[in-house]
């Protein structure tokens, strides 16, 4: 491993590359334990020429965007986390539509989208992600979801070849795309939004804002609604008809706010997390059959 950190200073410097990185400084939980290697890219160049070292050491490695919708276990992660995220976050606008980078918030694109005066990503404008974790899991709230917006997608394939890929060959589906399955490093998205009136768009998104305030526990970590929507349900409303608001291991809770949100109250392990999305699944089976399907990510050593 030794050699592989050497190349990758020298290929794309110092600054770059940390070692034995935690990963709560990286995730929205604010829990988890360190990656061996966490890489900062700044260009499609530099992704590229960080998993061919990788790939040559034989060194496993994971890409993520903020870490908005991810769970790291407490033993961390082996090998190496390459980070798209402030380094990759360009942002440009051609008419109505809109090009960014991989690394680019979901919030700052919307924001700019309203501030120029072109509507449609109001839904977007409070989800903590990066465009290329929305792209592969079609992100959506209130109503909306990337599918409605996303024309293709910049990726690297697993040949580390750069492809267009246009959105309706994504099978975007509720919080599904062919991404991961494809292997594929969402590099950058191009969206096309419609013409609107500033004001309104701003007035919109000021709603919806005041919306989350309301009732989502925002002064908490979070990774925001724990489990998927189970057909014919709200996971958060089998939550708290199974009288679960509330309940608490270790620093993590079933938020009293919104049942579907599991939150850190202070201190809360990853394992104090996973715990409780077992013992919410257990619960929800035993009293109304129906299975809760983590939306988060579980990833790391067990």
């Amino acid at each position: 491993m030794e050699l592989a950190i050497e190349e990758l200073r020298q290929k794309l410097g110092t600054e770059c590359i940390r070692l034995q990185e935690p990963m709560k400084e990286h995730t929205t939980f604010r829990t988890g334990g360190p990656a061996d290697i966490f890489i900062l890219p700044k260009s499609n160049e530099e992704i590229g020429c960080a998993i061919q070292i990788l790939q040559k050491h034989k060194i496993p490695f994971l890409v993520i965007g903020n870490g908005s919708n991810l769970l790291v276990r407490d033993k961390g992660i082996r090998g190496a986390v390459i980070q798209i995220y402030s380094n990759m976050s360009h942002v440009e606008v051609r008419g109505r539509e809109i090009e960014a980078q991989g690394g680019a918030l979901l919030s700052a694109v919307a924001a700019k989208a309203a501030e120029i005066g072109l509507s449609g990503m109001e839904f977007a404008s409070g989800i903590p992600g990066t465009i290329g974790g929305a792209a592969v899991m079609n992100a959506g709230a209130y109503g909306g979801e990337m599918k409605d917006i996303l024309v293709s997608v910049d990726v690297l394939t697993p040949d580390l070849e750069i492809k267009t890929i246009p959105a309706e060959e994504l099978a975007l589906s509720y919080r599904h795309s062919i991404i991961p399955e494809a292997g594929y490093i969402v590099l950058g998205a191009k969206l096309r939004l419609q013409s609107g009136e500033k004001k309104a768009i701003l007035a919109r998104m000021a709603e919806l804002a005041e919306q989350r305030r309301e009732k989502q526990p925002l002064q908490y970590p979070s990774a925001g609604s724990t489990f998927k929507r189970p057909e014919g349900y709200f996971a958060g409303k089998l939550m708290q008809d199974a009288g679960l608001k509330g309940k608490t291991i270790g620093g993590a809770q079933i938020s009293e706010k919104h049942s579907g949100f599991l939150i850190n109250i202070g201190g809360a392990t990853a394992q104090d997390i996973l715990d409780l999305i077992v013992f919410c699944q257990k619960e929800v089976q035993e009293k109304f059959g129906v299975h809760l399907e983590p939306e988060v990510k579980i990833i790391g050593e067990e």
